[in-house]
């Protein structure tokens, strides 16, 4: 439903700007659509940090003495056989 508004509410706005002419139209229109990336962008930082501060830090050390640990493993499996 708010798909369907969302259209009719901007051929509403698209043929409004028409009306005003291809110059003060399309700067309304610039203006319109890149306000709303901005928007965009900033959300899109701001849920960024949000998860960043949430989700758990890697460890690099732990990882790479577990990586070491498994090849060391896997290592002597194959001398043994």
């Amino acid at each position: 439903m708010y798909l369907l508004l969302s259209i009719v509410l901007s051929g509403l706005l698209g043929a409004f700007l028409l009306m005003l002419g291809p110059e003060i139209g399309g700067v309304i229109a610039f203006a319109i659509i890149a306000g709303c990336l901005f928007r965009g962008i900033y959300l899109l930082n701001d849920l960024h940090q949000r998860i960043s501060k949430i989700a758990p830090k890697k460890d690099k050390v732990k990882d790479a003495y577990e990586d070491y640990m498994k090849e060391k493993a896997k290592r002597e499996e194959n001398e043994s056989l």
